[in-house]
């Protein structure tokens, strides 16, 4: 009688499904699924950032190799930030523009 009383006593506590399995599987937490979803949405997102930055980064560069291919439009660009910096006043940025726009 021994032997069974602790053969009950080591399987019953370890056959216990746990407390939200008593009354069956209605019983389970009805919020569960929010946790595999959130996972999945932080991955999703970490995805998106990702692609965005690269393409961003990708576009930032085709735009620097553009700019270098073309002369006239380096000098335009030097231009602008001369007048915009205050070095040049309006009628020499409109006259050396003119120039530019001109001579290319």
């Amino acid at each position: 009688m021994t032997m069974v009383t602790t053969l009950a006593a080591l399987i019953g506590p370890a056959a216990h499904p746990g407390p939200w399995h008593d009354g069956g599987p209605a019983d389970a937490p009805a919020w569960w699924p929010v946790f595999p979803i959130t996972f999945g949405l932080f991955w999703l997102a970490v995805a998106v950032g990702a692609f965005y930055l690269l393409r961003r980064r990708m576009a930032a560069n085709a735009a620097v190799a553009a700019a270098a291919a073309d002369p006239l439009s380096r000098a335009r660009s030097v231009l602008a930030e001369r007048f915009a910096r205050g070095e040049i006043d309006e009628d020499e940025y409109l006259t050396r523009l003119a120039a530019l726009s001109h001579g290319g």
